[in-house]
């Protein structure tokens, strides 16, 4: 199951993933392609733990929790399988914003408090979460100014309506190499492929910062082990396949692999770094 449109990133990722289980199973890996929010996540939760049932999410999973109740619990509910891939965002402002660093960037709004606005999609989305992330740490004060898609966002910021944005990587580096708008910094903890010319904001003045869209794999908790070790074997080849990694590149994504300990360890560090940050400026859904 995938939460996103047919022909969405999601969807494409899921898809890829589909094709290679399919054939290392030999039998039919289905998509399911489900809107975005609890739903998707509260229909596995309670899917029977055989392994015939499994989701395709990202950071949604376990931060709406933090922003709204939920059906489910990310810890409890969920038997991680594997982490797909990570993609980082990119600290943009208008091209007529006097600033090309991030430490100018962070002088200017402390010294303009309530000044600069950000632009930002869904309440919890990367875009957004990026952003608190960074007013958090910096301890600086910038408004956020909310849209229905981070195209229209994007849109102002190029227009100079709106300063500063954390838009994902795939979004916005065509608009970069058109110099629509200034990249400032990625907001991976280490410089990104996809981004190689840029340095992190962890770098350039917020050391620890670290802000990824991370694409998962979960099963129903109470899956047993042998299955659980097999998808994840299964899968990790997938994502080790040079197409798979050419495909991945092309929207913006890193492909990782890994542990199903790994991607657990992930969310309950996710959770509670992110959890402090929403606390602290009083996201909740609407």
């Amino acid at each position: 199951m995938v939460t996103s449109q047919a022909g969405g990133g999601n969807d494409v990722q899921a898809r890829a993933i589909a094709r290679g289980l399919t054939e290392a199973l030999g039998q039919q890996v289905i998509v399911d392609n489900r809107a975005s929010g609890v739903i998707p996540g509260e229909i596995v939760a309670k899917a029977t733990p055989n392994g015939y049932t499994l989701l395709f999410y990202n950071n949604a999973l376990w931060t709406g929790p933090l922003l709204q109740k939920t059906p489910y619990d990310p810890v409890r509910d969920f038997a991680p399988v594997t982490t797909a891939t990570v993609a980082p965002n990119i600290l943009v402002v208008s091209n007529g914003l006097a600033v090309n660093s991030v430490q100018q960037l962070i002088a200017l709004a402390k010294a303009k408090p309530g000044a600069l606005n950000y632009a930002s999609s869904g309440l919890g989305a990367s875009n957004h979460l990026a952003a608190e992330l960074f007013k958090y740490m910096a301890g600086v004060d910038i408004v956020r100014i909310g849209y229905k898609g981070a195209s229209a966002g994007l849109n102002d910021v190029m227009a100079g309506q709106v300063q500063v944005m954390f838009p994902t990587a795939g979004s916005v580096i065509p608009l970069i190499k058109l110099e629509r708008v200034k990249p400032l910094a990625v907001t991976s903890l280490e410089r990104s492929r996809v981004a190689p010319d840029l340095p992190t904001i962890a770098e350039s003045g917020l050391p620890g910062y670290e802000s990824l869209a991370i694409y998962g794999v979960f099963a129903p908790a109470g899956t047993p082990k042998p299955i659980i070790e097999r998808l994840n074997n299964e899968i990790v080849r997938v994502l080790a396949s040079p197409d798979v990694k050419k495909l991945f590149f092309k929207l913006g994504m890193e492909t990782v692999g890994g542990s199903p300990a790994q991607l657990a360890e992930k969310v309950r560090d996710e959770m509670n770094r992110l959890g402090k940050v929403i606390k602290a400026a009083g996201i909740k859904a609407q």
